[in-house]
């Protein structure tokens, strides 16, 4: 039974709804499915999980959530290399900056994402959640 974490920040429930969707699909699988908020999740766990999924919706000027969310990732983001891993997130504005940047940042620390990253516009609708639903399956 693969372990996997969702680990998630949401300010207006667009991104939780897209969080619930990956828990689904990962349980589905079989996964042993943990969900944590960013204040919850440090470097020290990221081993005890065999895949993690990561959600944060667009901020500012496309940016990750920068009281929680942003240093609990700059922690973790030391200690990816070779974990798989998934990203998701919603966003009201911009083209997906902050999800491009967010990639980058997984890749040079040698993160193996698990397939593209998840961008939802707003709330997600029945296809985006199905995609959520997609995205955790792939993990479990």
């Amino acid at each position: 039974m693969s372990k996997v974490a969702v680990v998630y920040w949401s300010g207006t429930g667009n991104t939780e709804a897209m969080a619930n969707a990956v828990v689904e699909g990962a349980k589905e699988r079989g996964a042993e499915v943990s969900v944590f908020g960013p204040s919850e999740f440090n470097a020290g766990m990221v081993a005890d999980f065999d895949a993690i999924a990561f959600g944060c919706p667009a901020m500012g000027a496309e940016v990750l959530e920068e009281s929680e969310f942003e240093p609990m990732f700059t922690d973790v983001e030391t200690v990816l290399g070779g974990k798989r891993i998934a990203l998701f997130g919603s966003y009201g504005w911009g083209d997906g900056q902050w999800m491009r940047d967010w990639v980058d940042r997984c890749n040079a620390a040698g993160a193996k994402l698990i397939s593209e990253a998840l961008m939802i516009n707003e709330t997600p609708d029945d296809n985006g959640l199905s995609d959520c639903n997609a995205l955790g399956s792939m993990l479990g």
